[in-house]
C-alpha cells in the first residue's frame, strides 16, 4: 500500500510540475500588465508570432493596450509599445534588465559560438576604436576602394559604351555591398609587384562572389534557425554551411590576408588573450561577418528601389551627390581617375541621409529583448505603474510602435525622402500626444545593445548609393513596378527582405 501511495504522489508531483512548466498555473498578479497565454500550453502564441510578428503584436496592442504579456514557447514576454517608456527600459541597469543571456543563447544556436564574459566588451571597444572617429575614416576609405574594385571592373576593362545592362536589384545590391564589406574587413589576397596585383584582384572578385553565394544560402535559413524550427534536411544544410564558414573565415586563413582590418584582428587577438580557443575564434569570425554584412545590402536595395520609384527623390539626391563631388574638385569623366569619396564628403549629404533614414524607418524591424533579473516596476506615459516579474522578458518592437505610427509619421507607409528634414534643411523633431519624442525611429536598437557598427554600416550604404548615382543612370525595367511584399518570417532580425526581386537597368553616365 505504501508503495502505491509513493508512486501516486510521485505521479501527481510530476503532473503538477509539468503543468507548471507549461504555464497552466500562471496568473496575473496585482499591477502586472494584461496576461494572454493563448490556447496552446507552453507554446502559447509562438506559432502566430513566428508567422507574422508585426501583425500579431498589432493585434495584441488593439486588444490589450500599450503593454501586455504573452506566452511564447515557455517564456513570458512583456511587450511595451509606449515610446515614452523606451528610455527607462534601454537605460535600466543590467542588474535588473540584461540582454546578454538572450543574445548568448542566440549566437550559440545560429553561429555555434559560445560567448565568454568579455565578448561584449571586446566588441564595444574594438568598434569604438575602428568604426568611429579616426578609425571610421580608415574603414570608409577601405570600403570605397573595394566598392570601386567590384563596381567598376567592367568599365575599367574597356566596356565604356553607354549601353543599358539589366540585373536583379536585390541580388545586385546585396552582392556588391557584402563582397566589398567582406574585403574591407577581412582583408584581400596578398601580392608582390604590380604584375600580380590584377591576379590578386581577380582572386578577390571570384572568392568574394563564391562566399556571397554560400552566405545567401545560410541567410535564407537564418529565421527558422534562430527559432529552432528547421526541418531535418535544412538542419543538415545549416550545419554544413556553418562548418564551411568556420573554415573559410578561420584565424589561420585570415592571417594570410593583406589589409585585414583592425576591427577584425584586434577582436581575434583579444579573445585569444582571454583564453578563447582557436576553433571558437573561427566561429566568432562568422558571427562578425553576419553582424556586419547581413543587413546593409538589403537596406541599400530598398533605398535604391525607393529612389527609382520616386523620380523627384532620385533627382534631388542625385543633384546633391553631384554638387558634393564638384565642390570637392572632382569630376567623373572618361580617362580620369575614379572619384575619391571621403567621410567628409559623406557628411555633406543631408538629403541622402534623410532618404536613408526614411528607408530604415520603413524596413528596419529589430526586436529589442531584455531578461528581467529581479522584480521591478515600469511607469507608462499616463502614470500607470506596472510590475514586471523576475524570469520574464521585456521586448520592444519599434517598427510597429513608433516607425509606423501615423501620429508620429503621417502617411507612415509612404516613402518621403525628406521626412527627417525641416524646410531649411535642419533636423526635424517628432511628437506624440503633443510631447517631443526621443525615440521616433530605432533601426539600430538602443542603449547598451545599440549596434556598435552603425556608423560604418551607414557609410557602407551611403558610399554604395553615392557611387551608383555618380557613375550610372538607373531605372526600373517596369515603370509601374509595385513595392514587393516583405518576407514576414524575418520580423525582428533587422532589415526586412522582399519575397521577390525587382529587375532594373543601368548604364554609365559618362
Amino acid at each position: 500500500m505504501a508503495l502505491w501511495v509513493t508512486l501516486l504522489c510521485s505521479l501527481v508531483a510530476s503532473l503538477l510540475g509539468g503543468l507548471y512548466l507549461l504555464g497552466a498555473f500562471r496568473r496575473r498578479r496585482a499591477n502586472e500588465p494584461p496576461l494572454d497565454k493563448g490556447h496552446i500550453p507552453w507554446l502559447g502564441y509562438a506559432l502566430d508570432f513566428r508567422k507574422d510578428s508585426s501583425e500579431f503584436l498589432k493585434r495584441m496592442q488593439r486588444k490589450h493596450g500599450d503593454i501586455f504579456t504573452v506566452l511564447l514557447r515557455g517564456y513570458y514576454f512583456t511587450f511595451v509599445m509606449d515610446p515614452f517608456c523606451f528610455g527607462a527600459i534601454v537605460k535600466e541597469s543590467r542588474a535588473k534588465l540584461d540582454f546578454k543571456k538572450f543574445a548568448s543563447e542566440l549566437v550559440r544556436r545560429v553561429f555555434g559560438y559560445q560567448s565568454v564574459e568579455a565578448s561584449h566588451k571586446i566588441i564595444q571597444l574594438s568598434s569604438t576604436k575602428h568604426l568611429m572617429g579616426d578609425g571610421l575614416v580608415v574603414m570608409t576609405q577601405a570600403m570605397m576602394e573595394n566598392l570601386q574594385k567590384l563596381m567598376l571592373f567592367k568599365m575599367n576593362s574597356g566596356e565604356r559604351a553607354r549601353t543599358w545592362q539589366e540585373d536583379s536589384l536585390f541580388n545586385y545590391c546585396y552582392n556588391i555591398i557584402f563582397r566589398a564589406g567582406y574585403l574591407a574587413l577581412y582583408g584581400s589576397e596578398p601580392h608582390q609587384g604590380a604584375d600580380n596585383k590584377e591576379k590578386a584582384n581577380e582572386h578577390d572578385r571570384v572568392h568574394s562572389d563564391e562566399l556571397f553565394y554560400e552566405f545567401r544560402k545560410y541567410d535564407r535559413l537564418f529565421p527558422r534557425l534562430a527559432y529552432a524550427v528547421l526541418p531535418p534536411k535544412d538542419k543538415i544544410e545549416a550545419e554544413r554551411l556553418k562548418r564551411l564558414f568556420w573554415s573559410m573565415l578561420s584565424v589561420k586563413k585570415s592571417r594570410q590576408k593583406d589589409n585585414i582590418s583592425g576591427w577584425v584582428s584586434d577582436q581575434e587577438q583579444s579573445l585569444a588573450e582571454n583564453g578563447v580557443p582557436e576553433y571558437m575564434r573561427d566561429r566568432f569570425m562568422f558571427l562578425l561577418l553576419w553582424a556586419s554584412q547581413g543587413n546593409t545590402g538589403p537596406a541599400a536595395f530598398w533605398l535604391l528601389f525607393y529612389l527609382m520609384k520616386h523620380p523627384e527623390a532620385m533627382k534631388a539626391v542625385k543633384e546633391e551627390v553631384d554638387k558634393v563631388s564638384r565642390e570637392s574638385g572632382q569630376e567623373v569623366k572618361p580617362g580620369r581617375p575614379p572619384i575619391n569619396v571621403t567621410r567628409d564628403m559623406l557628411n555633406q549629404t543631408p538629403l541622402l541621409d534623410s532618404a536613408l533614414e526614411e528607408t530604415l524607418r520603413l524596413v528596419a524591424a529589430p526586436i529589442l529583448i531584455r531578461a528581467v533579473l529581479q522584480d521591478m516596476t515600469l511607469k507608462t506615459s499616463d502614470g500607470t505603474e506596472y510590475a514586471l516579474r523576475k524570469g520574464d522578458r521585456v521586448a520592444l518592437f519599434p517598427h510597429a510602435s513608433v516607425q509606423m505610427d501615423p501620429e508620429i509619421h503621417p502617411e507612415p507607409h509612404r516613402f518621403k525622402y525628406d521626412r527627417f528634414l525641416n524646410p531649411d534643411g535642419t533636423r526635424k523633431d517628432f511628437y506624440k500626444n503633443g510631447k517631443k519624442l526621443k525615440y521616433f525611429s530605432m533601426p539600430w536598437g538602443a542603449g547598451i545593445s545599440i549596434c556598435p557598427g552603425r556608423f560604418f554600416a551607414t557609410n557602407e550604404m551611403k558610399l554604395f548609393v553615392f557611387l551608383m548615382l555618380t557613375y550610372y543612370d538607373l531605372e526600373l525595367l517596369d515603370g509601374e513596378e509595385e513595392i514587393p511584399p516583405i518576407d514576414s518570417s524575418r520580423w525582428g532580425f533587422g532589415t526586412m527582405q522582399p519575397i521577390r526581386d525587382v529587375r532594373f537597368r543601368y548604364r554609365p553616365r559618362f
